[in-house]
Order: C-alpha cells, then sequence, then structure tokens
C-alpha cells in the first residue's frame, strides 16, 4: 500500500503526521510525504516548532494514479495553507474523483471543504470546523474516528491527537481493504 501524506511547508502537527505514518511503516506500506515545495517542512507540537522532515516529492510531481490513499494531518496552519494552493486542492479532490480512500484528522477537513467533497457526507473534526463542515453540506459528529463509505469511496476522519489510536486503526483497516 502506498500512500500519500500531503503537508503545507510549514504548520502540520507532527504526532498527527508521526503515528500514521508508521501505522503505515508497520502495515508493510509505503507512506510518501508530498508538499507544495521542495525541501523539508516543519512540524509543529501544537504552536511550538517541532521537527523538520524531508519531502519526497510536490504536488506538481505526482499524480493520484501512484496512491492507494491520502492521509491529511492536521495541525491548524497546515491545512490552512493548503486549502490556499489550487493544485494542493486538486490533488486532494482527485482521491474522492478516483475512489480512493482519504484519512483526515483535526483542521484537514478544512482542505476536504474547499475541495467541495463532503457534501452528503458524515464526519468529524477538530470542534471549531464543524460549521465549515455544515456549511459546505456535510454532517458534523462528536466521534473519535469515523468511517463514512460512499460506495467504493471512503472518508476516514478524527477530532483531536488524542484519537489518534482510533483513527490509525480506522484508516489502515480501510486503506489495506483497497491495496489488496
Amino acid at each position: 500500500m502506498k500512500v500519500a501524506f500531503l503537508v503545507a511547508p510549514e504548520g502540520v502537527e507532527q504526532v498527527e503526521l508521526t503515528e500514521p505514518w508508521q501505522a503505515v511503516t508497520d502495515a508493510g506500506g509505503t507512506p510518501e510525504l508530498v508538499s507544495t515545495r521542495t525541501g523539508r517542512i516543519q512540524a509543529f507540537d501544537h504552536l511550538d516548532k517541532a521537527d523538520t522532515f524531508p519531502v519526497d516529492r510536490t504536488v506538481p510531481e505526482v499524480t493520484v494514479a501512484e496512491y492507494d490513499g491520502l492521509v491529511l494531518p492536521g495541525g491548524v496552519a497546515n491545512p490552512d495553507f493548503l486549502r490556499l494552493d489550487p493544485q494542493a486542492v486538486a490533488f486532494v479532490k482527485g482521491f474522492f474523483d478516483g475512489r480512493k480512500p482519504v484519512a483526515a484528522i483535526c483542521h484537514a477537513p478544512w482542505v476536504l471543504v474547499e475541495a467541495d467533497v463532503v457534501r452528503g457526507r458524515t464526519l468529524t473534526s477538530w470542534p471549531s470546523v464543524r460549521t465549515d463542515i455544515r456549511n459546505a453540506g456535510g454532517t458534523w459528529v462528536d466521534e473519535e474516528a469515523r468511517v463514512c463509505t460512499d460506495g467504493p469511496n471512503t472518508l476516514v476522519t478524527s477530532r483531536r491527537p488524542r484519537d489518534l489510536k482510533a483513527f490509525v486503526r480506522a484508516f489502515t483497516a480501510e486503506f489495506s481493504k483497497v491495496a489488496s
């Protein structure tokens, strides 16, 4: 299973990147860090700078067809930067158009709202994103991890770092169905 992790050059919540990344690796998959710029991305521990991570490839260099699934880590700034980048938004929408699974945690559903893919779906997020989800035609629920299956398209969402164990269990189970 090859999984794209889409992040902005800065602002990703480190644990929301590293724990899902490790879960993909532990499941025998290949994670790839995709960003809007080359170099290294700056992760954060809430509002404090944390580690940096090397970018494997940039959005213009990749296609949805290369991946079995997409993970959108959160952080407050990360999805806000991504939703302002038309190529990043198109990349996310491409996973829905291609009926490939997507997993998003915390504030990451902002990118889903921008890609116009939440209408008619039930999902969860950090509580401050709920109004955006509702305004985009989605149904927001307060759950640890939510799996929304729409035909062959699966969306896994979660609220916060504290829910990472449930998020990781849910998305790795769903992604492994596609990769097998």
